[in-house]
């Protein structure tokens, strides 16, 4: 019996249907700016007509226009060059124009959103809300939305001598092109609508009673609101948009330029089987296990999908702190709800629960005597799919760090600029860091982007309820010195996903920024359905 290994195209006369499948993920092609740790490669967008990627370089403030039209052999064709930081970058859906967004300088000013020709012909640019960190284009092609994350000098919230500490609104921009035929009257023609958070600066206590997580020292609703990054549900009506310091999703009616709620995601319970984590980085060891901890989930990015009409949300849970909140359970005065003196010894050992990383701000609990009753750590370390409401559907719970423990057991939890066994398991371990999602034989498939150790995770999550894991791939060399080339991939930042039918060579791609090695990789999605031949 005879199987037949196929792309995408080749299985055009079984689209639709749900057939079992085995899916995996191959490096052919990688695009090298040759800059290490200075953000030479971070976020992408494709245009498929020419063949061409844009991608943010921000070692040189550019936009890398790079050729995929040979995946295995992508070629820098030129640079766009930019007066300030890229941050985002999107390609029109059907066309021939790009915007990018800007950080201002310093990065508490407005950003800006530039539009450009596909050949780097500036056609204008608009005002926006402070660090534009990411920008989405409506399917229609209509309107640009921006997170506007807005974060402040300092994250200690203590400026230092001499210091102006500022603190600006997280927004998001809805960008809508003018009229007229030209690209360039619609881009002079833009206008721009700022949608804040003031309206909720009275509802303060209704928020945190819901768990969204206000706390920045000083701080309104307004200012402490962080966008990170934007999903659009089906028609272009709403955005969802992950708050993630604020462990929290705002939703966005795009017609009225309106926040219509923020819910709360909820926390992780990691003393449940299957929730487990390594908590320690000096134990020299790999050491899942459940731990009498809760994990805000914490989203970076965010995507969208639907299931029989259904909307569902997947966010990559990466977790992130204010430098001021940050304590070690070592460091603290537990209640005895966690034991005994002898037990609460032990379990802050270093080699223990000593090392973790959790908040001292909300939403800590303490009892009268200032002990602290419950622990809550950044990240969820794990990917999950809610429903439109923000209800949670699934969560990956342990696996990232199962998977890589088995696979990549010398180099678990290594961070991405050094190879150092062990080293972010005090510190939200492998830290998602992006997800996307596409189609794939009628299957619908996500792909999440590990920051610290690399690499990318695979699930069919045409069932939301019960994702399937499909591959994992790693295009790292931890052998060889993190700076040099041949050490490949380091730093998983902006994914892209790509159909068969919009790719260069016929396959589904996914497409993979690099921040730390500022190299971007070409993957081949390739599946293997099982289908059986006559066995004569």
């Amino acid at each position: 019996m005879k199987k037949l290994i196929f792309c995408l195209v080749v299985a055009c006369l079984l689209a639709g249907q749900a057939l079992a499948l085995e899916l995996w993920l191959e490096p052919v092609g990688t695009y090298a700016t040759g800059v290490f740790d200075d953000k030479g490669a971070q976020i992408l967008d494709y245009h498929a007509a020419s063949k061409r990627l844009f991608i943010t370089n921000g070692a040189d403030d550019t936009i890398d226009v790079v050729s995929i039209e040979q995946v295995d052999e992508p070629q820098l064709l030129f640079q766009i060059p930019l007066d300030g930081a890229p941050l985002s970058v999107g390609v029109h859906p059907t066309q021939e124009l790009i915007a990018v967004a800007i950080e201002g300088d310093p990065e508490t000013d407005p950003g800006t959103v530039e539009f450009y020709t596909l050949d780097g012909e500036l056609l204008g640019s608009v005002v926006v809300g402070p660090l534009p960190d990411m920008l989405i284009w409506t399917r229609d092609g209509r309107k640009v939305l921006v997170a506007n994350e807005g974060e402040p000098t300092n994250t200690e919230y203590e400026p230092e001598e001499g210091e102006e500490f500022v603190d600006p609104e997280g927004s998001v921009s809805i960008i809508t092109l003018g009229s007229g035929t030209p690209l360039q009257q619609k881009v002079e023609n833009a206008t721009v609508v700022e949608v804040g958070f003031e309206g909720f600066n009275d509802k303060k206590q209704e928020l945190l009673d819901k768990g969204v997580r206000i706390y920045g020292p000083g701080a309104t609703v307004a200012q402490d609101l962080e966008p990170e990054y934007i999903t659009l549900g089906a028609g272009n009506r709403f955005a969802y948009v992950s708050l993630q310091e604020n462990n929290a999703i705002a939703k966005i009616d795009v017609l009225k330029a309106k926040i219509v709620d923020i819910f709360a995601i909820g926390y992780k319970n990691h003393s449940v089987e299957g929730n487990g984590l390594d908590a320690s980085n000096k134990d020299d060891a790999i050491n899942i296990k459940n731990w009498p901890v809760w994990g805000m989930y914490q989203p970076d990015a965010i995507d969208s999908f639907t299931v029989d009409d259904q909307l569902y949300l997947i966010i990559a849970n990466e977790g992130d702190s204010r430098d001021f909140e940050e304590k070690r359970v070592g460091k603290l005065d537990l209640s005895d709800v966690f034991g005994s003196p002898e037990e609460i010894d032990d379990l802050q050992e270093n080699e223990n629960l000593g090392r973790l990383k959790i908040t001292k701000a909300f939403p800590s609990t303490k009892d009268d005597e200032g002990n602290y009753t419950s622990l809550y750590s950044y990240g969820g370390r794990s990917f999950s799919i809610l429903d439109a409401d923000g209800n949670l559907v699934f969560d990956s719970g342990d696996e990232f760090e199962q998977i890589t423990a088995e696979l990549l057991p010398d180099y678990f939890n290594s961070t991405d600029d050094e190879t150092d066994f062990d080293d972010r398991s005090d510190d939200k371990g492998p830290e998602p860091e992006h997800v996307v999602v596409g189609k794939i034989y009628g299957h619908t498939i996500a792909f999440v982007g590990l920051e610290r150790i690399g690499g990318i995770m695979a699930y069919d999550v045409s069932n939301p309820a019960n994702p399937v894991f499909l591959d994992y791939v790693n295009n790292r060399y931890f052998e060889e010195d993190p700076e040099s080339p041949e050490a490949g991939d380091l730093g998983t930042e902006g994914l892209l996903f790509i159909s068969a039918r919009r790719s260069p060579n016929g396959c589904p791609l996914v497409v993979v920024a690099h921040e730390i090695s500022g190299s971007t990789t070409v993957f081949q999605i390739n599946v293997e359905p099982p289908l059986e031949d006559d066995e004569d």
